[in-house]
């Protein structure tokens, strides 16, 4: 316990309780008269009187504290009770630390001496008094052991008074100290001190698995903490009825699987069907008021009918979802360009241009296939005119051919007329040129072997291939 009252000042005219607690090795406490009224604290190391002779203890709770302890633990305020001497000196903890230190030693040659005497017990701890007049062996034995030998090898050994004394498994774990599988420290060595008794029932209410790797502690019984939670699970399950008989429905018989305790499901299973079906407490209740009166159900579950959907948030908005679709649909869409009018067109021509554009795209559509159709074969698409100047869009320009023959202007009379070139269809039937006055022969008319033989006169650029072992020429 913590003493939370410890910090506050007493009213003057209030006597403080005159009993405090003291704790000695292994969590063992009990409770000494202050009867010089010593200034004390929790923590302070004090001398006490036990039976023939003293021994040194830390206080662990003063002040009213202690009287709800002892009423606690049924311990009467009488003359019994022990009284405290003093506030331990250093000369008293040199001493006790001296004596803390034998019991290592003690207790391994113990240990030696009852296996030579081939007793069925084990020594779990020894226990010095600080006046080194007493030594008290905590030993665990299944059956009664008859120890008057060991008692008298012992005193002859270590020279003090024997005092043997019996603890259970659970007393044993909580001396030796260690961590759980909880990962804190063992309960029974911190704060536990009544220890009762732990059942498998216990396990059973909280649908714990039998398995005893799993619900045993250090010490090899069952775990305290099974009882922690044992009282919240029995108030869970008054209301969980006890399924001692398969359901009986239209289907099959369903068998009871798994029961969740606090969300209030049972599963059942059909012979021969894997799938478990989870049905809530109040149908099962139902079920088995039926199946009392010979009644089989149609189903363990009843599924509720699937009402129509309004759409009553639809309703409530402003407008409609799809016209907020359709909204941000057309600010999307890219505007298609216009196609330029060709060289030459007449502003009559653009102008119906412009109007079929204008036309919805299944009548164009229609107007496209009307005219393949026609024809015989699919209308094929008008390339827009690249590269042409702004001067060819221009009403009243001459056409190409006459543009190309122009005159001369100032200043370019030694330039020569441009020619007119030829249209692509009549290039094929061109005849050949008349040969030069000089007497020379055009590239036309050179033969292919003179061709070849002025493109093997051209130099070679690449590496020059190895000559082997050819000495070189001596052009002196």
């Amino acid at each position: 316990m913590f003493d939370w009252l410890s910090d506050m000042d007493l009213p003057v005219s209030f006597e403080e309780f005159d009993i405090v607690e003291v704790r000695f090795k292994g969590g063992r406490k009990d409770f000494f008269r202050n009867e010089n009224r010593i200034d004390l604290t929790t923590g302070d190391a004090v001398v006490v009187d036990v039976p023939n002779g003293h021994h040194i203890g830390f206080v662990s709770l003063k002040g009213e504290l202690v009287r709800l302890q002892m009423m606690k633990k049924k311990v009467e305020n009488n003359e019994e009770i022990r009284s405290i001497y003093r506030i331990a000196n250093e000369k008293d903890m040199e001493k006790f630390q001296e004596v803390r230190d034998l019991e290592g030693s003690t207790m391994y040659r113990a240990r030696e001496i009852i296996q030579q005497l081939s007793l069925k017990m084990k020594l779990s701890d020894v226990e010095y008094q600080a006046d080194k007049t007493k030594a008290t062996f905590y030993y665990s034995a299944d059956d009664r052991v008859d120890f008057r030998d060991l008692i008298r090898k012992l005193a002859e050994e270590f020279k003090v008074r024997i005092e043997m004394r019996q603890i259970s498994l659970r007393h044993e774990a909580g001396r030796l100290g260690g961590i759980g599988s909880c990962g804190r420290e063992l309960c029974c060595s911190t704060w536990l001190t009544d220890f009762k008794s732990v059942s498998t029932t216990a396990a059973r209410y909280q649908n714990l698995s039998l398995n005893p790797s799993k619900l045993s502690g250090q010490c090899g019984r069952l775990k305290c903490c099974l009882n922690y939670e044992l009282e919240t699970y029995m108030d869970a399950l008054k209301d969980i009825p006890t399924v001692s008989r398969p359901l009986l429905t239209q289907q099959g018989d369903a068998f009871l699987q798994k029961t969740d305790i606090f969300k209030r499901m049972m599963w059942f299973g059909y012979r021969g069907d894997n799938n478990w079906y989870a049905v809530p407490v109040e149908r099962v209740q139902e079920i088995l008021e039926l199946n009392s009166k010979g009644v089989a159900v149609d189903t363990l579950l009843i599924v509720p009918q699937e009402e129509p959907k309004q759409n009553e948030f639809v309703a409530q908005v402003e407008g409609s979802l799809e016209r907020l679709d359709d909204k941000f649909k057309s600010k999307k869409k890219k505007k298609k360009k216009k196609k330029k009018p060709g060289i030459g067109a007449q502003p009559e021509q653009v102008k119906a241009e412009g109007s079929k554009q204008q036309q919805p795209r299944q009548e164009r559509k229609q107007e496209a296939e009307d005219k393949g159709g026609e024809q015989g074969q699919k209308p094929r698409r008008q390339k827009p005119f690249k590269n042409k100047s702004r001067e060819d869009n221009k009403e009243g320009r001459p056409p190409r051919e006459q543009r190309e023959q122009k005159e001369p202007r100032e200043g370019r009379d030694n330039r020569p007329v441009r020619e007119v070139r030829e249209p692509r269809e009549n290039r094929g039937n061109r005849q050949p040129k008349a040969a030069k006055p000089d007497g020379q022969a055009s590239q036309q008319d050179v033969n292919p072997e003179q061709k070849q033989k002025k493109r093997s006169r051209k130099p070679f650029r690449g590496k020059k291939p190895d000559q082997g072992n050819k000495p070189p020429q001596n052009n002196a």
